[in-house]
């Protein structure tokens, strides 16, 4: 745990005692505040109240009195598409509203930090897309390094449960931005932007609000270094700013679309090959094509982003090369789970809507694919550029026959149920072909959420006979 510091003998109100809001609380007495909680939920109060935290209406008028901060739980929006009532009334009562990741920030450096040799250090990633395989990836990059590491945030452990940091360890947080958008101190060493595509834009009052909340990350505290993915005009944008003359080395500016130039530090991958650049050079390489956890264009792209990270910590090409080879990928993330008579199966559960299909289907050169669940608004209307790729589609859920109307000339079947698409792809397979799973869809009508729906396929595949 990481002690909350700045609030000893203070209150300090927490609203939403999810995950990050009971560590919170914890953090917050550990470090010798009083910490006040409440959620509108009786369950979660319920089992805060059976933790021993102490439970504090703040929907009533006197709540706020003899209160330091008010911190909030992610999931709470406080200024689009309308505020909580609760942040309403801080903001009314002058009480300044922060969040988990603030707190980190503000409390990780601790006495005896100046006794290490190597001081512990945040590589921060956020981006809307791939930021959470790229996360992992740095991680296990450090890992196969030797590095000691944590992996905290979005992803993995709460931010203030880890435990504290030792000597030369790198803490590496996934950061959404809903995390980014409200934290008061944001200081990581090494801040890392994957990219941009619409998302979460009622919360965030439009495409502006979203990349401002993403671009705090580096505006507010400054980064020793910038890894900025630049295949976007916004990322583009961010790189210039951060950047003080061309050869500024303390930007990464990082692409899986085209070859970067220039007197600075680039690292871009094109055709499967990851390249290095520094003062117009070429100072590193690696073969992406055989890096079974990082099919696909976009995966190329999170491995540039952590190779630039790593490196900067100065992780050398060689001992990145053998850790890209022994990623496995996240689980419903383009996951490997198997192969059968050299038919490959990948489970991307977690491709819930078109942009994300997309990029799945366009990872791989034969693709039976299997898709459905509740669909989106568009259904998948605007995958049929994508569909060259699939030699046949096997569709489920309740969106099945609308998905069989969009197909096009697309050879299709419904088969409902996972175990028949599973089945009936296996079945038809030829060896070179890849089936996978990339919904394009919720998986609200038949699974509680998409990684019960990925462990059913996954399930499914390794029931095949002969699979390994």
């Amino acid at each position: 745990m990481i002690p909350v510091r700045g609030y000893e003998g203070r209150k300090v109100a927490v609203l939403g005692l999810g995950r990050s809001g009971l560590a919170a609380a914890r953090a917050l007495e550990a470090g010798g505040a009083e910490a006040l909680c409440w959620d509108d939920g009786a369950e979660a109060r319920a089992k805060a109240e059976a933790a021993g935290l102490t439970l504090h209406d703040l929907s009533r008028g006197n709540a706020w009195e003899g209160v330091a901060a008010l911190v909030v739980s992610p999931g709470i929006p406080h200024l689009y598409p309308a505020p909580n009532p609760v942040i309403a009334a801080a903001w009314a009562a002058g009480v300044p509203v922060d969040n988990d990741i603030g707190l980190f920030f503000q409390s990780f450096a601790a006495e005896g930090f100046e006794k290490f040799d190597t001081s512990p250090r945040i590589v921060a990633v956020t981006g809307s897309n791939g930021k959470s395989t790229t996360s992992a990836l740095i991680h296990h990059l450090l890992q196969v390094a030797g590095k000691p590491t944590q992996l905290a945030g979005n992803i993995g452990r709460g931010v203030l449960d880890i435990d504290p940091p030792g000597d030369g360890e790198v803490v590496v947080l996934e950061l959404s931005s809903y995390q980014t958008e409200l934290a008061r101190a944001l200081t990581p060493d090494i801040a890392v932007f994957t990219n941009l595509t619409p998302d979460h834009l009622d919360r965030h009052g439009g495409m502006g609000g979203y990349f401002a909340a993403k671009r705090r990350l580096f505006a507010e505290g400054g980064p020793d270094r910038a890894v900025i993915g630049v295949d976007e005009a916004e990322g583009r944008f961010l790189a210039n700013q951060m950047a003080m003359a061309p050869e500024d080395d303390r930007v990464i500016r990082v692409s899986a679309e085209v070859k970067l130039g220039g007197p600075g530090w680039a690292v871009f991958a094109r055709k499967g090959f990851l390249s290095e650049y520094r003062k117009g050079r070429q100072v590193g390489a690696i073969d992406l094509r055989q890096m079974r956890g990082l099919p696909g264009a976009h995966n190329h792209q999170n491995a540039c982003a952590a190779y630039a990270a790593v490196r900067a910590l100065g992780l050398s090409p060689k001992l990145i090369e053998q850790g890209l080879a022994s990623f496995e990928g996240l689980p419903h993330r383009s996951q490997f789970v198997g192969e059968r008579g050299g038919v490959s199966f990948v489970n991307d559960s977690k491709a819930t809507n078109v942009d994300s299909a997309e990029k799945a289907l366009r990872a791989f050169p034969r693709v039976r694919w299997i898709a459905g669940g509740l669909g989106k608004d568009g259904g998948i209307e605007a995958l049929k550029p994508a569909l060259e790729n699939v030699v046949k589609a096997y569709l489920i859920g309740h969106s099945a026959r609308e998905f069989a109307l969009q197909m096009g000339d697309t050879p299709h079947e419904i088969c409902e149920t996972m175990e028949r698409a599973v089945a009936r792809a296996a079945e038809e397979a030829e060896p070179g072909d890849t089936v996978l799973l990339a919904p394009a869809a919720a998986s609200f009508d038949q699974y509680p959420d998409f990684e019960k729906r990925g462990e059913d396929f996954t399930a499914w595949v390794r029931a095949i006979p002969g699979e390994a």
